[in-house]
């Protein structure tokens, strides 16, 4: 079985380094890498899809922005 990772907060609300904010719903694991994923809700109007998947390591992930690192997702509440 796949570990599963701590800082990932289920239910949690986070926000897109460019703005946006999603809800997690939950992990998942790919089923032909076994990789796990996060599955998440875009919570904003989005003509290509509520319902997304990423890499846990690259939701995770630091990226640099303006010569300052960022997280790409970053925890901004628990919801009830």
């Amino acid at each position: 079985m796949t570990e599963t990772k701590p800082d990932i907060v289920i239910g949690g609300t986070y926000q897109h380094y460019k703005g946006n904010r999603y809800r997690v719903h939950g992990l998942a694991v790919h089923s032909e890498t076994l990789e796990q994923m996060v599955y998440y809700e875009c919570l904003y109007p989005n003509k290509l899809g509520q319902m997304w998947v990423r890499p846990v390591d690259i939701f995770l992930s630091q990226i640099e922005i303006q010569g300052e690192s960022v997280r790409r997702f970053k925890f901004v509440a628990k919801d009830l």
